[in-house]
């Protein structure tokens, strides 16, 4: 099992920055690969990031591409996801998720990852 919490959401205006982190506990001895999902009320969850266990492999949705950053410490087990020039349809809850092994196959689907963590919310004001 992994444990994974969220933290570093926040209320923001239109083009400031944001850092979430994702923390990892458990099982974290073991390869995974992580990715960020957001949701926002009455919509579906969407991909967001993806990011290998080494690290050496970063993956984006078209919607955040150049703006995002994920990366990863390992020794921290933790996870970040880098938002800059929020804008306001970046509102959402955001979900950390891990797969464990290290394929990258399916790595956007949700039904691809093992452990979600509880959400937080990033709100953008215009």
């Amino acid at each position: 099992q992994v444990q994974l919490v969220e933290s570093g959401g926040g209320l923001v205006q239109a083009g400031d920055s944001l850092r979430l982190s994702c923390a990892a506990s458990g099982r974290t001895s073991r390869s995974y690969t992580t990715g960020w999902f957001r949701q926002a009320p009455g919509k579906e969850r969407e991909f967001v990031a993806a990011i290998s266990w080494s690290g050496s492999g970063t993956y984006y949705a078209d919607s955040v591409k150049g703006r995002f950053t994920i990366s990863r410490d390992n020794a921290k087990n933790t996870v970040y996801l880098s938002m800059n020039t929020l804008k306001p349809e970046d509102t959402d809850v955001y979900y950390c998720a891990a797969r464990m092994g290290q394929t990258i196959l399916r790595i956007s689907e949700i039904s691809a990852y093992d452990y979600w963590g509880q959400g937080t919310q990033v709100t953008v004001s215009s």
